[in-house]
């Protein structure tokens, strides 16, 4: 019997080159479905719910698969996960109902940015593979003032980077967090759906402000304008985290009537 199956999956981006299955490069698509057809035992696509780049890391990616295989999800899960390379893993595999598509269904996602504010390179820290390290003092509270303009439903033309797929450049953005912790500096962004590099270039333009090269109000003038050449730099990739994906409360498949 046909079933869905729902994959939570984490990964450390920085030897993969994105999620999505490429020619020549390994992606973790590519290494999921390979490891997976071995345990399934047939041909099988991992649609994933986020084109996470090259280095960019996943604590909660979310993934479906359709398959008639009747191995129990946990079973699937530990053999999947047994056979991994040792920078992705499987969190947990758990039966939806058929029509639930990870792409296409969730509510919102949240992607955190984590910025090494020190003198000393975060090598101590062991966060140089997980965080930009930058020299400059940063002001919090102009980032998060500058933040502030961006929640909302927006045209974000301005933060997109060139070759962004999609048609429309408005989306939704819940909410925009600016902290620090230790020596850090947490960006949380929380939206419905993102464009191509728009968390990396809205984080990048919140720098620029935080050096206090440009006032909180510039973010403003951006989504006005629409001109990404307006916007700050691109944020480098090892920064970036999906933390986690919101759907829709479902009923699961093996749940009682």
């Amino acid at each position: 019997m046909d079933r869905t199956l729902k994959m939570t999956i984490a990964y450390d981006g920085a030897g993969f080159h994105g999620w999505q299955r490429q020619a020549d490069v390994r992606t973790v698509q590519e290494d999921l479905e390979e490891t997976a057809k071995r345990i399934i035992r047939h041909p099988l696509n991992i649609v994933g719910a986020s084109r996470t780049d090259a280095g960019v890391h996943a604590r909660g990616q979310v993934a479906h698969l359709r398959t008639s295989t009747p191995i129990p999800a946990g079973n699937i899960r530990r053999a999947i996960g047994s056979r991994l390379p040792k920078d992705i893993s499987v969190v947990r595999v758990e039966d939806v109902p058929m029509a639930f598509h990870a792409t296409r269904d969730p509510l919102s996602k949240l992607y955190r940015y984590r910025i090494a504010c020190d003198e000393r390179r975060p090598v101590q820290w062991q966060a140089a593979r997980h965080s930009w390290h930058v020299w400059w003092r940063l002001d919090v509270a102009r980032m998060q003032a500058a933040a502030d303009f961006l929640v909302g439903v927006h045209d974000f033309a301005g933060f997109a980077s060139a070759g962004s797929p999609r048609g429309s450049t408005v989306r939704s953005v819940l909410r925009v967090q600016v902290q620090t912790s230790f020596n850090e500096i947490i960006i949380d962004v929380e939206g419905v759906g993102f464009l191509y590099n728009q968390v990396r270039n809205m984080v990048g333009t919140l720098v620029e402000i935080g050096r206090g090269h440009w006032p909180p109000e510039r973010v403003d003038e951006i989504l006005a304008s629409r001109d990404r050449s307006l916007a700050g730099p691109t944020a480098p990739p090892q920064g970036l985290c999906l933390q986690w994906i919101k759907y829709p409360p479902y009923r699961s498949p093996t749940d009682e009537s």
